[in-house]
């Protein structure tokens, strides 16, 4: 069992003794730290929640809902819903800022403290060592009792989120409507089973089909939306002769998406092909974490734009955004972020541009994906031994390549011509991640394999 702290937020497994996973006492203890934060910010006292199908949802909302009413904080609870719906309610609610129940991707036994801003973002790396150090301390005063904080339901804002989703520019109704698209959508027994129907109603698809509807918590398959867990949807997809297999994480953030021959359509290439129709739309810049595709420069240099890369995870993505004015930007995992909607992966903006995009194009999938540059890519890892020197291995593998681009600001990225490998360590687990990326599926494997050697050595 495991209990993970980290600047974002906290997330571990239910069950077992406090301090060591996500216990009662540990739900209380960070959210008391996250609500005194928000205190010494502002007058504002409110705060918006959400929370995914987990099992144990319930159960982290009341703790997290009684502990920001004894610190004198207003709660407004979105129920079950979805991360953007959260980060984009916290602006819709003009509240101080929000917290998600969802371990995202992870399996039924954990769950999750996500903590957002008053902009409906992340909170930086800054904020999120001060909130952990308010957790080490104990250092929180709840209010007396006639300052408690109050506490409200709102069902109707994940409908907001999905009017703003339709009613967004490059977003055409009409013509996804035209399309007479059939539909198959894996909900893996959370939210999405509310939000991507929900959506396509109002998107004007009628035909579509959801595989593990019932919003339970109890997975049908590892919630990781990865080719080996989705056997069930490329199947229906086949069996229904359907446009498309839809599937997201358990709270919505993450997408991707099933050819109609069954094969998959690849998380790294959901970013790539919205990309392509944004910048088709209206010029600019693009960003995704230095461990993605290359696929989506090709894309951007394509229409003319610029792209960057960022070190890996979302708050260092939305900020290199900002600061290249990217138009559009996100992860290989299938994140999507729109800027100018809000700086937040989201599942809901990715599925109405993509079928924009699929329609316009009069397209099939498989059509669609067939336009895009073929790059395979090998995702490895190496654990470390006690005791070990990182810097002495990047050192090391620095200036065996040295002749090569390398880029250092997350680990180790150096570039071969069109190929390309990152290592970077976890956060979590004392591993370095070795991710190689070729036009050839055994290049890549290779490339990974030779970088493993030299780690090796240099250990």
């Amino acid at each position: 069992m495991a209990l993970i702290k980290s600047i974002s937020g906290i997330r571990g497994t239910i069950g077992g003794k406090p301090g060591d996973t996500l216990s009662p006492l540990d739900v209380v203890r960070f959210t008391a730290a996250f609500g005194t934060w928000l205190t010494q910010q502002s007058d504002n006292r409110k705060v918006v929640i959400g929370r995914d199908g987990r099992i144990s949802g319930e159960l982290v909302q009341r703790l997290v809902v009684s502990t920001l009413n004894a610190l004198g904080l207003d709660v407004v609870d979105l129920g079950l819903s979805t991360t953007p719906t959260v980060e984009m309610a916290v602006v819709f609610e003009k509240a101080a800022g929000g917290i998600i129940l969802t371990a995202s991707h992870n399996p039924k036994e954990w769950n999750a403290l996500k903590l957002l801003n008053n902009q409906g973002e992340f909170i930086s790396g800054e904020v999120g060592a001060k909130v952990l150090e308010l957790a080490a301390q104990e250092d929180f005063v709840f209010a007396g009792v006639d300052q408690l904080g109050s506490y409200t339901t709102n069902d109707q804002l994940l409908q907001q989120h999905i009017d703003a989703v339709i009613n967004y520019p490059l977003v055409d109704v009409a013509a996804i409507k035209k399309a007479k698209f059939n539909i198959v959508i894996d909900a893996i027994n959370s939210t999405g089973a509310i939000a991507v129907p929900q959506l396509l109603k109002a998107l004007g698809v009628k035909d579509f089909t959801v595989l593990n509807e019932e919003v339970n918590g109890k997975f049908a398959h590892n919630p990781e939306p990865l080719p080996e867990n989705l056997l069930q949807l490329c199947n229906e997809v086949k069996k229904q002769n359907a446009s498309m297999g839809i599937a997201v994480d358990p709270d919505v953030d993450r997408l991707c998406f099933v050819c109609e021959d069954g094969s998959l359509f690849g998380e790294e290439y959901t970013l790539v092909a919205v990309a392509d129709y944004i910048l088709s739309q209206r010029k600019g810049n693009t960003v995704s974490n230095m461990s993605s595709t290359r696929a989506l420069k090709d894309v951007t240099l394509k229409h003319g734009g610029e792209y960057t890369p960022s070190a890996v995870g979302e708050v260092n993505v939305v900020n290199k955004m900002k600061a290249v004015n990217a138009v559009i930007g996100g992860e290989g995992n299938g994140g999507i972020i729109v800027p100018d909607l809000h700086y937040g992966r989201d599942a809901l903006i990715g599925i109405a541009l993509f079928l924009t995009h699929l329609a316009k194009q009069k397209k099939s999938v498989r059509q669609l994906r067939n336009t895009y540059p073929d790059y395979f890519m090998s995702k490895n890892k190496i654990e470390l031994t006690p005791g070990f020197d990182l810097k002495n291995i990047f050192d090391h593998i620095q200036k065996k390549y040295k002749k090569h681009p390398i880029n250092t600001e997350d680990g180790l990225k150096i570039e071969f011509e069109t190929d390309w490998v990152h290592l970077r360590t976890s956060n979590t687990e004392p591993i370095i991640r070795i991710y190689a990326e070729s036009n050839f599926e055994t290049t890549a494997s290779n490339i990974a394999q030779k970088l493993m050697q030299d780690i090796r050595e240099a250990m």
